[in-house]
C-alpha cells in the first residue's frame, strides 16, 4: 500500500516508518513538519530506498495535503503528527491547539476531499488511522481499574484536552461524513530514538553523565510502559484489519511508578557504567510537582488481543535494558540533540 505517514519524523512515527517499510514492504510517504522532535536521523536507514519518501510540509495547509494525497495516489492515512509534551502545553498551550486540533481538522478536510474523489474500488482499500494517547481518559487511582475502549473522556493537562477534542473530530468525520477511521489510544512508549527530554530517555543521558535524576511529586504517579517497536506492529495491524469507526487501546501490561523506572536505570547504568561517586541512586531529587499530575494510567489492551491478535513482545525489563544499550551505543544521535536543543536542566516527562 501507499502510506501517508504524518509525523514520520518523531519518535513513534519514526518507527511505524521503519515498520512500514522494513518489515511490511509497504510504500510510505512520510509528511512532516520537523519542529523540535523530529529528526532526520530517526529515518536515516531507510534514505534510498524506493518504498520511502520525505515531505516536509504542515498538515495546517489543507489545500498542499490533498494535492499531496491526489498526486501520491494515497491508499491510506496514519496521523500521528501532533504536539506531545505535558510540561510544554502548560507553558504555551496555544501550539498544541493549533496542531493537535487545528491541524487534525485540516488533515481530516483534506482526507475527506480525497476521499470523495476516489473511485468505488479505492474508497474500500481506503482508511485513515488517528493515533492517541490514554491521557484523554484522565486518571486512575491506584488500587485498581483499567483503561477501556468505553471510558469516558476526562482529559487534565492542554496537551490531553487537545488529543482528546482531535479524537472527538476524527469520530464526528466518520459518523458525519461516511470517512472510514480507526483511532488508537496508547499508554507511555519508551524505546531508541527517543527525544531526550522525554523521561526514560532524560534519566539515562543524565545518569550517564553523573547528572540529577529529577522525578516530580515522590514519584509515586503509575504508567503503564510500552515499547516502540510493539507500538509499530499494533499500529500497522489496526490500520490494516480494524474495524471502522472503532477505537483499540494499546497497552504493555508493565506497570510501574515513576520512582521504580528511574531507581531500576540508576541500578542498571550502575552495572554497565559505574560512576566513581558512587552509586546513580544518590542522585535521585524529588521536587514540585507538576500542575494537573494525573496518578496513574493503565490500558485493557483485550480488545486489539482478542480481535487482531497482537501481543506485546517486550516486557518491561527486556525492553528497557535493550533501550539504554541504545542509547549508550547512539551517541552520534543524541549528543546533538543534548547539546543544540536541549542542555539537560529541563525536566522531562515524568510519567505523564
Amino acid at each position: 500500500m501507499k502510506i501517508l505517514v504524518t509525523g514520520g519524523a518523531g519518535f513513534i512515527g519514526s518507527g511505524v516508518c521503519r515498520h512500514l517499510v522494513s518489515d511490511l514492504g509497504h510504500h510510505v510517504l512520510n509528511v512532516d513538519k520537523m519542529t523540535y522532535a523530529a529528526t532526520e536521523g530517526s529515518t536515516a536507514m531507510l534514505q534510498g530506498s524506493p518504498s520511502y519518501r520525505f515531505r516536509r510540509l504542515d498538515i495546517c495547509d489543507r489545500d498542499a495535503m490533498q494535492q499531496l494525497m491526489s498526486a501520491e495516489d494515497i491508499d491510506g492515512v496514519i496521523h500521528l503528527a501532533a504536539e506531545s509534551h505535558v510540561d510544554r502545553s502548560i507553558d504555551g498551550p496555544g501550539a498544541f491547539i493549533e496542531t493537535n486540533v487545528i491541524g487534525t481538522f485540516s488533515l481530516l478536510q483534506a482526507a475527506r476531499a480525497y476521499y470523495d474523489g476516489l473511485p468505488a474500488t479505492r474508497k474500500e482499500r481506503f482508511r485513515f488511522h488517528h493515533v492517541s494517547t490514554d491521557e484523554v481518559f484522565g486518571e486512575l487511582p491506584l488500587d485498581g481499574g483499567l483503561f477501556t475502549e468505553a471510558t469516558a473522556y476526562a482529559p487534565s493537562s492542554p496537551y490531553s484536552a487537545s488529543k482528546a477534542a482531535s479524537d472527538h473530530l476524527v469520530m464526528a468525520w466518520h459518523k458525519t461524513y461516511g470517512l472510514p477511521v480507526v483511532l488508537s489510544n496508547c499508554s507511555n512508549n519508551y524505546g531508541p530514538y527517543q527525544f531526550p527530554e522525554k523521561l526514560i530517555p532524560l534519566m539515562i543521558l543524565n545518569g550517564l553523565e553523573g547528572k540529577s535524576l529529577p522525578v516530580y511529586g515522590r514519584g509515586a504517579n503509575v504508567r503503564d510502559w510500552l515499547h516502540v517497536e510493539d507500538h509499530a506492529r499494533a499500529l500497522a495491524l489496526v490500520f490494516s484489519r480494524g474495524r471502522l469507526g472503532q477505537s483499540y487501546n494499546i497497552g504493555g501490561r508493565n506497570e510501574r511508578t515513576n520512582l521504580a523506572v528511574v531507581e531500576v536505570i540508576a541500578d542498571l547504568l550502575d552495572q554497565e557504567a559505574p560512576l566513581k561517586t558512587g552509586p546513580r541512586r544518590k542522585l535521585i531529587t524529588f521536587v514540585g510537582d507538576r500542575p494537573g499530575h494525573d496518578l496513574r494510567y493503565a490500558i485493557d489492551a483485550r480488545k486489539i488481543e482478542n480481535e487482531l491478535g497482537w501481543k506485546a513482545k517486550y516486557d518491561f525489563d527486556t525492553g528497557l535494558r535493550n533501550t539504554i544499550a541504545w542509547f549508550m551505543n547512539n551517541s552520534e544521535w543524541w549528543q546533538p540533540l543534548r547539546a543544540a536543543r536541549y542542555a539537560g536542566e529541563r525536566l522531562g516527562k515524568a510519567g505523564s
